[in-house]
């Protein structure tokens, strides 16, 4: 009965949420990935008293200053050492998730978190300003790893209509870690002289707290079947995260990926790269992952205080100003988390960047017209909120979950070893150049950002078919590339040939199914 009504009984499991999704949602992303939000505006706040600590400690080695340039030049390393470090954890991450599973390196790389900690908090004791770079360099491999693994497991672990949902609870935590790094760098809390090697070590709390409860909950099913052939271990696994339904049909899903896999062995980028069949997965991940940051969400981030001091808001003020935004961040988030699996993908996406390039636009006009018009300045405030909500509607997390939609099991992690690097390269490009553009374009270096947003709008809109409520096999067929589904069916005829290539993306979904299900 149950093999003859596979979707009735898919359809009858539209899965719910259990607490133990909910709980691991949760876990892995309030120890891993909120502490990259957290590290990504740690650095703000205590700047002057850091840059002092470092020109003090030289003064009592060599008995001179550092001149302003070096110290400068010293800062924006120990700022942007964190970009290096998350680039090199999001080139290790593929060889990771396949040696140690999904929850294993979520796990064993908290380990970094306690070692950067600790040369953090003791740096100033020690009195060495190398610690605190070094510490923040161990910071970003972290990042680097937890921005790949966190949505990969949790897009393995979910069920289909709940992928997008939990999928994008790492980036409401990210939001929610800048806005913790707010508030505790108020000069209230952290924000004090004597209070920055805790404040910038403060997030071995969260790891602690994942590292106690995390290691309770299963692997990954997907991994456990496909790449470890344990079936006792993914029935066990499939149990806990799944409410009282029969979990046959799915290990039924996960079996047929597996055998349509020509390999259980993980590709390496290069494979990846060089492979036909997922060309248009390979350069949507490129062009999301690196609009996700040409986006200019860094530049605002990093220049916000400057645009509200140009919006004529007090100087004392501007602190709070700063963490409103971290409130709006977190609003946007939650919206784009609620709304994701009844809008679908596309339109976050779509209508994210389309925003921002819009408000891009915006800042550009109201940075030119403001010596004219006086309330053009709150134009710019309203500009830089509507970015920001913007950003982290859609593209903030998106993007790394749409990665672990496009790919088959083999595929996956070289996909996020390309997504997760090009993302940490788009991020140091942008924090190295920005100043610069700044000093040369002025006010329209905004267009160069707002052009980039509306090309990925575009190209989304063009390209990348929805995966709403979709199995990973289904979005492997929407994708496969029309001349290999022609190739493997001998049975079409000439006419349905021609309606297949009108139908462009959107078409192929279900003429591809059916072959599919004709084909096994």
């Amino acid at each position: 009965h149950y093999c003859a009504l596979p979707n009735i009984s898919l359809i009858l499991c539209m899965q719910h949420l259990t607490s133990s999704l909910l709980a691991v949602a949760f876990l892995s992303s309030f120890g891993s990935s909120m502490l990259y939000g957290y590290n990504l505006a740690v650095v703000n706040s205590p700047a002057v008293y850091i840059k002092d600590f470092y020109n003090k400690t030289v003064v009592s080695r060599n008995g001179t200053g550092l001149s302003g340039e070096t110290l400068t030049l010293m800062y924006s390393l120990t700022v942007s050492v964190f970009a290096i470090g998350g680039l090199l954890g999001s080139l290790i991450v593929g060889m990771l998730v396949t040696r140690f599973g999904r929850k294993g390196t979520v796990i064993n790389t908290s380990v970094l978190v306690f070692i950067a900690g600790s040369l953090m908090g003791f740096s100033r004791i020690c009195g060495s300003p190398e610690m605190v770079i070094f510490g923040r360099f161990i910071t970003g491999i972290h990042s680097g790893i937890s921005l790949s693994v966190v949505p990969m497991y949790l897009g393995e672990i979910a069920p289909k209509n709940l992928r997008g949902f939990l999928g994008l609870v790492p980036s409401i935590f990210i939001g929610t870690g800048v806005f913790a790094a707010q508030i505790l760098g108020l000069h209230e809390l952290l924000g004090k002289e004597e209070h920055w090697p805790l404040f910038l070590s403060v997030v071995v709390l969260p790891t602690f707290i994942q590292l106690m409860l995390l290691p309770w909950f299963p692997e990954s099913p997907r991994y456990l079947l496909i790449e470890k052939h344990n079936v006792h271990a993914t029935i066990t696994a499939l149990k806990q995260y799944r409410a009282k339904c029969n979990i046959q049909a799915e290990i039924e899903e996960m079996q047929e990926e597996q055998h349509s896999l020509s390999s259980v062995e993980t590709l390496s980028v290069w494979k990846l790269l060089l492979d036909d069949t997922v060309r248009w997965q390979v350069l949507s991940v490129v062009v999301i992952n690196i609009g996700m940051q040409l986006s200019g969400i860094d530049a605002i981030w990093f220049y916000t205080n400057d645009i509200f001091k140009n919006a004529g808001i007090p100087a004392p003020e501007i602190q709070y100003t700063t963490a409103g935004t971290g409130v709006i961040e977190i609003i946007a988030g939650l919206i784009g988390c609620f709304t994701i699996e009844k809008l679908g993908r596309r339109p976050l996406m779509i209508g994210g960047f389309a925003m921002m390039g819009i408000c891009s636009g915006g800042i550009t006009l109201a940075l030119l017209l403001q010596t004219h018009l006086p309330f053009m300045r709150y134009i710019s405030v309203c500009c830089v909120v509507g970015i920001i909500a913007g950003f982290c509607i859609g593209p903030a997390g998106v993007p790394f979950l749409i990665t672990a939609e496009l790919f088959k099991q083999s595929h996956r992690p070289a996909a996020y070893i390309i997504g997760g690097s090009l993302n940490w390269l788009s991020n140091f490009t942008v924090g190295f150049v920005f100043p610069f553009l700044q000093m040369s374009a002025g006010a329209y270096c905004y267009l160069v950002f707002a052009t980039i947003c509306v090309f990925v709008a575009i190209y989304v809109y063009i390209v990348i078919p929805e995966t709403k409520n979709k199995t990973f096999m289904e979005i492997s067929r929407m994708f496969s590339k029309k001349e290999a589904v022609l190739e493997t069916q001998g049975l079409i005829h000439g006419d349905q040939l021609k309606l297949k290539k009108m139908n462009g993306y959107g078409g192929m979904e279900h003429a591809s199914l059916e072959f599919d299900s004709s084909s096994s």
